[in-house]
C-alpha cells in the first residue's frame, strides 16, 4: 500500500467518522431541540385543543369529540371533565358527519359576553365539509345553542371546510381562518354582528404541494406588529406514527402574504418547524395560542407511544427576530 493511497484512505475514514458524528450529533441537537409539555393533570385526554380564559377566572378547554367535550380549569394544570357542549345530539350537523355524533377542531373564545364557538362537522378523509357556530353565556355543558351553518365545502370542491379559527384584529375586524389538504387553508371574512360571512371573497393563504399537500389546523395570532399563522403540516390521527409538526410564517396583513423564516410563501409550501416529534411525543399539533397573565400559550394534541391523543400546552417565546419558540 503506498503512502498517497495510506493518507487517501485515513483521509476518507476520517472523513466518513466525521460526517456520521456530525449526523449523529446532528439527531441528538434535533432530539433535544423542543421541550416536553408542561404538567398537565387529571382529564388529559384531548384532540384538537382550544382554551379560553373565563372572565371570572380559569380556563374552558373544548376538543374534538361527541357533542364536542368539554373540560374546565382553574390553574392551567389540573383539568376535570366537565360534559358536552351538545349532549342531546346536532340533527344539523348529520348530513356532513353521515349521522356521527363525533365533531371537529371547536375554536372557543369569549366575545361580547358571550361564548363562541366555531366547529367543524365531515368524515375522515372527505371535502363535504361544513363549518357551524355556537353560542353560550355560561360555556357550560348543555347550554350551547345552534346558530347555524357558516360556510361548507362539497365532495367537488377543491378545499375543505373544516378547522376553523376566529381572529379579532386591534381594528375590531373578524376573520375565520380554516382548511385542510386539498387546496390549502383559506380566510373569510366574518360579520360581528351575526358570526358568519361578512361578504363572498375567499383568500387563499396556505397551501403545499408534497405529502398530499397536507396543511392543516391554522391559528392566526397577533404579535408585535405581525399576523402570526399557525398550522401543522403532514399526517395527525395515526397514533404514535403521526407525523403532525407545528409550523408558522407571519405577515403584516391578517389575509397575507405569509412568509416563513426563511422568506418562502406560505402558498408555495412555506412553514418555519417550531414543534415536531420528539422522544416519546409523537406527532405534536392542531396548535391554538392564546395570551395569559405570564406568558403566551401554545395548546396542541400529540401521541403517546400506546397511540392515545393528550393535552400538549407549552409557553412561546419570541426571539430578537421577532420569531416564536416553544419552551
Amino acid at each position: 500500500m503506498s503512502s498517497r493511497f495510506r493518507k487517501l484512505l485515513l483521509a476518507g475514514v476520517t472523513g466518513l467518522l466525521a460526517v456520521t458524528a456530525g449526523a449523529v450529533g446532528l439527531r441528538a441537537a434535533e432530539a433535544a431541540t423542543y421541550p416536553n409539555p408542561g404538567v398537565v393533570t387529571g382529564s388529559t385526554g384531548a384532540h384538537d385543543p382550544s382554551i379560553v380564559k373565563k372572565p371570572g377566572g380559569g380556563y374552558l378547554l373544548a376538543t374534538t369529540g361527541d357533542g364536542i367535550t368539554l373540560k374546565t380549569s382553574s390553574d392551567r394544570t389540573a383539568f376535570a371533565d366537565a360534559g358536552k357542549a351538545f349532549p342531546s345530539g346536532t340533527s344539523w350537523a348529520n348530513a356532513y358527519t353521515g349521522g356521527s355524533a363525533n365533531l371537529w377542531a371547536p375554536d372557543i373564545s369569549y366575545r361580547g359576553g358571550k361564548y363562541l364557538m366555531y366547529y367543524a362537522a365531515s368524515t375522515f378523509g372527505s371535502s363535504k365539509s361544513a363549518i357551524f357556530l355556537a353560542q353560550s353565556t355560561t360555556g357550560a355543558a348543555g347550554s350551547w345553542t345552534n346558530s347555524g351553518l357558516v360556510i361548507e365545502s362539497t365532495t367537488s370542491s377543491n378545499w375543505n371546510a373544516i378547522d376553523p379559527n376566529l381572529t379579532v384584529t386591534a381594528s375590531g375586524e373578524w376573520w375565520l381562518t380554516f382548511g385542510s389538504f386539498w387546496s390549502g387553508l383559506k380566510m373569510v371574512k366574518i360579520n360581528p354582528s351575526t358570526g358568519k360571512r361578512a361578504d363572498s371573497t375567499m383568500y387563499n393563504i396556505a397551501e403545499r404541494f408534497v405529502n398530499s399537500k397536507s396543511v392543516e389546523a391554522p391559528f392566526v395570532f397577533s404579535h408585535g406588529g405581525y399576523y402570526y399563522l399557525f398550522m401543522s403540516f403532514d399526517f395527525c390521527c395515526q397514533g404514535a406514527s403521526s407525523t403532525y409538526r407545528v409550523m408558522v410564517a407571519r405577515s403584516t396583513s391578517i389575509t397575507g402574504p405569509y412568509k416563513d423564516r426563511a422568506g418562502t410563501l406560505t402558498t408555495a409550501g412555506g412553514g418555519t418547524e417550531i414543534l415536531a416529534t420528539h422522544g416519546s411525543i409523537y406527532g405534536p399539533g392542531h396548535p391554538a395560542v392564546f395570551t395569559d397573565s405570564d406568558a403566551d400559550v401554545l395548546v396542541y394534541h400529540y401521541y403517546t407511544s400506546s397511540g392515545a391523543a393528550k393535552l400538549g400546552i407549552n409557553l412561546i417565546g419570541w426571539d430578537s427576530s421577532a420569531w416564536p419558540y416553544v419552551y
